[in-house]
């Protein structure tokens, strides 16, 4: 059961995940959801493509990524601008000062149930 804490924290950080993922390649929709899938997305449960694409959509929107149409192949293939590389370099430093942060409170959480 995810609640809506849990859902909404899910949905922040697949934004950095999908940017992750486009940064090595070029890719398109359903090789981004074999790569999540593949990698345990679905136990968390946002390997889908109801998630996945609006995501794309907005990311494409605010400028982070930019989508060309292959007609012969009938894929849309997504790759980094420079703006969506500069925004995933300031959330992969975030992410790596924020995770230890909140870490060191669930150190000390956990601590204090086993007492």
């Amino acid at each position: 059961m995810d609640s809506k804490y849990v859902r909404q924290f899910k949905k922040g950080s697949l934004e950095m995940v999908l940017l992750c993922l486009i940064s090595r390649k070029e890719t398109y929709g359903y090789e981004i959801l074999t790569e999540l899938n593949s990698r345990g997305a679905q136990a968390l449960g946002y390997a889908r493509e109801g998630t996945v694409y609006p995501i794309l959509y907005r990311l494409e929107a605010a400028g982070l990524i930019r989508c060309r149409t292959d007609a012969q192949a009938g894929r849309k293939y997504y790759s980094l601008t420079e703006k969506g590389r500069e925004v995933l370099e300031e959330l992969l430093r975030f992410w790596k000062e924020y995770t230890g942060w909140v870490s060191a409170f669930i150190e000390d959480c956990t601590e204090q149930e086993g007492s």
